[in-house]
């Protein structure tokens, strides 16, 4: 074997150990705090070139997007964060909303000193960068979310879902509150009472979004035509034979799909290339 093949070969497979011992969420080596807006946020970098970043879902983690992050870290100068209240970003105050979030990750890269970025969000991840746009528009460059609502109700979460969280909230309040269960309160609280966004307000989305959901999503299919439908310049993919996380089960494709739609320029469709 040729000698330059052979090193290739080599970089190649521990390129491949790395990433699959890497324990994403709890990587000191790529770990950081940010002390800002009385909390600690918890965020880890990987890959350079452009930035992006991940926002997880409710009760998750940075761990949550460990089939995506290998992929993306190969392009762009990854950042995943731990939202504040989960993971390692702890915060033991009374409150927590999706625009606190938001505004977290805005702090953060200003920190940074990232002018704008890339981002990723799914879940209560897809609300928190909706919301990144909507009140921080020059930080968003291109946006794509997957599995997010814009209210608390049954016309946004299925009845089932929505009965769920109703029963965890409830199951909380009844114990002895420790603040390990004020936290777990606070967190699904989050989901049975927020956010509280119009679709018109989506019309402060200035950056191309992409919209996802699953056919057997969580969130509805019609609410996720909603989304799209409300933002100036959108794409809408609704993956056939999936539920609420698009992420993990369909990981191949998101990858793929989500990284064609960054590196290409948005194209509006209208008139006579409707008909394509």
């Amino acid at each position: 074997m040729r000698p330059f093949l052979l090193i290739l070969l080599i970089a190649v497979f521990f390129d491949m150990s790395v990433h699959a011992q890497t324990s994403y969420g709890k990587n000191q080596r790529a770990g950081h705090y940010l002390s800002t807006r009385q909390i600690r946020i918890y965020y880890e970098e990987y890959g350079k070139g452009e930035p992006l970043i991940f926002l997880h879902g409710n009760g998750g983690s940075i761990a949550d997007f460990k089939n995506n992050i290998p992929y993306f870290a190969a392009h762009y100068h990854v950042i995943a964060i731990d939202s504040r209240s989960h993971g390692q970003s702890k915060d033991n105050g009374d409150s927590l909303s999706f625009e606190m979030m938001a505004d977290d990750f805005n702090a953060l890269l200003d920190s940074l000193h990232l002018d704008s970025c890339m981002v990723i969000g799914w879940s209560d991840g897809g609300i928190d960068g909706l919301l990144l746009a909507m009140r921080h528009p020059d930080k968003v460059k291109k946006l794509a979310i997957t599995g997010a609502n814009l209210w608390p109700d049954t016309t946004a979460l299925t009845p089932y879902v929505f009965e769920q969280i109703q029963k965890n909230s409830a199951g909380l309040r009844k114990k002895n509150q420790t603040q390990e269960v004020k936290t777990a309160l606070k967190i699904s609280d989050l989901d049975l009472k927020e956010p509280h966004i119009m679709a018109g307000q989506l019309q402060a989305v200035r950056c191309p979004t992409l919209v996802i959901g699953g056919d057997h999503d969580v969130i509805p299919v019609l609410h996720t035509v909603l989304i799209a439908s409300s933002i100036q310049q959108s794409y809408l993919w609704i993956i056939p034979h999936a539920g609420h996380s698009t992420p993990v089960f369909e990981k191949d494709l998101f990858n793929l799909t989500v990284w064609e739609f960054f590196k290409k320029p948005y194209h509006r469709i209208e008139g006579p290339d409707t008909f394509r």
